[in-house]
């Protein structure tokens, strides 16, 4: 029997109704020898239906998903929802109070952790909590991202090319009612341990954003993320009313050739800006060295054709950072 999870809910799944409430992680730590984390969760349920689990801060410098989510908790009404939205606004807690992609207290990636460990580090634990106790809930799984303060997105919704095509399509069409301004068939290069393969792994319909960048938030990607998180529930039929739709533009990224690389450290220029065009063999960014004058920069040429889909974000970069994303518009 694998050992149970230390992570008790102070909210009743079950119950009808708005709960406020805590997953309450006990840590011993310097400053509080019976301490705990404390992690913000709100469910609202009404009745028989979908189930619909909503985070944000995966990674903790990302703001839209809170921003949305810690709004959604505040207004969302039980007499407009069919079945129950679980809504977790800062998913590695840790990480997000302070303002870090990883845990400041094991350093753990929570979207490189999954299925996590009862047993193991913190940030194992929460992934362990939610890969058993709330990936089996939900029907659909929504998970904001940004760029962090290590890159910048046009701002897309997006999810992936499946094997069961049933489940693939399911996750298109939710992309589709988030309505953002780009929307993306996307490839991941490091998928080992992310959220997102175990919740596909589990048959759930999965969507992610990546909207903006930089380590903070702008009034427009926070206006998209809440407008688009509402179109996906009502989507799926679990909050009443109609789905706000705008155009939006489709982009694929086909392969690795989308991303570039830095290979020597130095200070970035990106040579166009983000939703731009541009084309195979073009220069997409020069690195510039910095440790003295008269040194021309490395040239990043683009692998292939398409717009500029993310940029690094600081001035300063180092060997083997992301430079530049190109994805390839098909719609």
């Amino acid at each position: 029997m694998p050992r149970p999870s230390p992570i008790s809910p102070t909210v009743d799944f079950d119950r009808d109704g708005v709960q406020h409430g805590f997953l309450r992680l006990p840590y011993s730590r310097d400053d509080s020898a019976w301490g705990s984390v404390m992690i913000p969760i709100c469910v609202v349920r009404n009745g028989e239906g979908s189930t619909a689990l909503l985070t944000g801060a995966n990674h903790g410098d990302e703001y839209e998903g809170p921003l949305a989510l810690y709004e959604l908790a505040r207004t969302l009404d039980p007499k407009n929802v069919s079945g129950t939205v679980i809504i977790v606004p800062a998913m590695n807690y840790p990480a997000f109070r302070a303002g870090t992609r990883t845990s400041p207290i094991d350093k753990g990636n929570m979207n490189r952790t999954f299925p996590g460990r009862p047993d193991g580090t913190v940030t194992e634990k929460i992934a362990d909590y939610f890969q058993r106790e709330l990936l089996p809930r939900a029907d659909i799984v929504f998970d904001f991202h940004s760029g962090g303060r290590t890159l910048d997105f046009v701002p897309f919704c997006a999810t992936h090319i499946l094997s069961d095509k049933d489940q693939e399509t399911k996750a298109f069409a939710a992309v589709e009612a988030f309505s953002a301004p780009y929307s993306v068939r996307m490839l991941e290069i490091d998928a080992v341990g992310m959220y997102d393969t175990a919740a596909e792994e589990m048959g759930k319909v999965f969507v992610t954003t990546e909207l903006g960048g930089g380590g903070t938030s702008r009034a427009g990607t926070v206006r998209i993320a809440r407008r688009g998180i509402m179109n996906v529930l009502r989507h799926a039929g679990i909050v009443d009313g109609a789905v706000e739709k705008d155009r939006t533009r489709w982009l694929d990224m086909p392969s690795g050739d989308c991303f570039s690389f830095a290979e020597e450290d130095g200070m970035i220029e990106t040579m166009v800006d983000l939703g731009e065009k541009i084309e195979a063999g073009a220069v997409v960014a020069r690195i510039y060295p910095t440790g003295r004058t008269g040194q021309a920069p490395q040239e990043i040429r683009a692998k292939m054709s398409g717009l500029l889909a993310a940029r690094h974000f600081p001035g300063l970069v180092k060997a083997g950072d992301c430079a530049a994303v190109i994805a390839v518009e098909t719609g």
